[in-house]
């Protein structure tokens, strides 16, 4: 347990100095203060983790005291000191933000296995919102690899749209990095601090799926052994991104309809409306036109979701970003990895310029992570690149550049010509001086120009 900044206050003496001295003896910086004021005092100096404070003081209570602190210093987190007869009070004091209550008397270790729960809890909060804004860094602007014309015009659309509160529809064919552009445009919204929720409406049957999004009450069908809160309750005040919304049933597509009109619905099994303010952006790799002609998809659910349509382009027809995804992969599996590769041969780049890329930015991903892997020198090879579906584009050998074409077609003319330097120069276009220089520089050891 790491050491942890504790503030005990208590108009007792006695109590606060005994429990501050077991606190000591478990390795916390300890503070006192025997009323709320003083406490406050010392909050502002020394902005402790975590309060210990009595619920009936005189002058200020703990309850007030815990409002005044959690406003002075949000992350503050309070345990309540409380005689038998005050329980209820202390409950509602946990109602009010305290993390729990101790009664009293107590013994130290009940005092100190609640301080080491409640570490362990900012502990967890504390990585949350370091993960937080790891993500947050990660799909920040500069991190969406692209200086394509049709790339950066999308971008300025999603800085646009993110200001926004409006449903958005992505479309694209898979792999092009639909989620991403999702997670973009929830960085730029005013809800960019509360929760992103991320959901396949392929990976779950219908009934999974439903309980899913909705959650479901105890009992509610067979396993329901607890309650369970779905996605757009998780989802509240921030953003639902529902993936491959085209695969969703007929039956949760009414469903998705009435919490979009009435920002309302009710959990599996249950009855109580639950109201929520959740932003959706769904995807899809199919076209959902087509899927309301073939009475697939509800024409009413499509006009909703598809307020504003971002539609991201194939790898193909933006090839110029090819080279820069490239780098930023191999960067990253070079680092993953532990690898020395610094950069791509030639004959690979352009392996991978003329390869059509089906799978997109996932499956150039996927090429670059194994061609780090098996690279043997600092630059990747077209022997390290994918075989299987890249063969149209790249080989094994790599083709022969300019200069090695010119000293073989020489070569043969030469050959031709029975090594007569005058009539090879005539066919070839060339001076007999240049020709000469050539066959020297390429180290073609046929006879002397000096013999004809």
């Amino acid at each position: 347990m790491r050491k942890v900044k504790i503030l005990v206050v208590d108009d007792e003496a006695i109590v606060r100095e005994s429990l501050g001295e077991w606190l000591k003896d478990a390795g916390h910086e300890v503070f006192t203060a025997e009323n709320g004021y003083t406490a406050l005092e010392v909050i502002e100096r020394e902005r402790p983790g975590i309060m210990i404070a009595d619920l009936v003081m005189p002058g200020m209570d703990g309850i007030e005291l815990m409002k005044r602190a959690k406003a002075r210093q949000p992350g503050t987190e309070v345990i309540i000191i409380t005689a038998y007869a005050s329980i209820p009070t202390a409950i509602t004091a946990m109602k009010e933000g305290a993390y729990d209550y101790i009664e009293k008397p107590f013994c130290p270790e009940r005092a100190e296995l609640l301080v080491e729960k409640l570490s362990q809890y900012r502990e967890l909060v504390e990585e949350n919102i370091a993960l937080r804004q790891k993500l947050e860094d990660h799909y920040r602007f500069e991190n969406i690899i692209a200086k394509s014309s049709k790339m950066q015009r999308l971008i300025e659309l999603i800085k646009v749209v993110g200001k926004s509160n409006a449903t958005v529809l992505i479309t694209g064919e898979s792999g092009t990095g639909k989620e991403l552009v999702a997670r973009a445009i929830h960085s730029q919204s005013r809800r960019h601090s509360r929760s992103f929720v991320a959901v396949s409406c392929a990976a779950l049957p219908e009934g999974l799926l439903e309980s899913e999004l909705f959650g479901h009450e105890k009992g509610s069908f067979t396993g329901a052994y607890t309650q369970k809160k779905g996605k757009f309750e998780f989802a509240n005040g921030g953003t639902l991104f529902l993936d491959e919304i085209g695969e969703m049933s007929a039956n949760i597509q009414v469903h998705l309809l009435r919490v979009s009109e009435e920002k309302e619905f009710t959990r599996v099994g249950g009855n109580e409306p639950i109201r929520v303010d959740v932003r959706v952006i769904s995807a899809t790799n199919k076209d959902l036109r087509k899927a309301i002609e073939k009475q697939e998809f509800r024409e009413d659910l499509y006009y909703r979701l598809n307020v504003v349509n971002i539609e991201l382009p194939p790898l193909r027809e933006r090839k110029e970003d090819i080279p820069l995804l490239a780098e930023h992969f191999l960067d990253k599996f070079a680092s993953e990895n532990r690898k020395d590769v610094t950069g791509f041969s030639p004959d690979a780049m352009e392996c991978l310029l003329d390869y059509d890329w089906p799978g997109n930015v996932r499956e150039l991903e996927n090429a670059i992570e194994r061609a780090v892997i098996l690279a043997k020198d600092s630059l990747i090879a077209i022997a390290d690149l994918p075989q299987k579906g890249m063969s149209s584009a790249c080989s094994a050998t790599p083709a022969r550049n300019l200069k090695e074409m010119e000293k073989d077609h020489i070569l043969n003319i030469l050959r031709e010509t029975g090594e007569n330097y005058s009539e090879t120069a005539r066919i070839l276009g060339i001076s007999r001086m240049t020709l000469y220089n050539k066959v020297r520089g390429y180290g073609l050891g046929v006879k002397k120009m000096s013999s004809y």
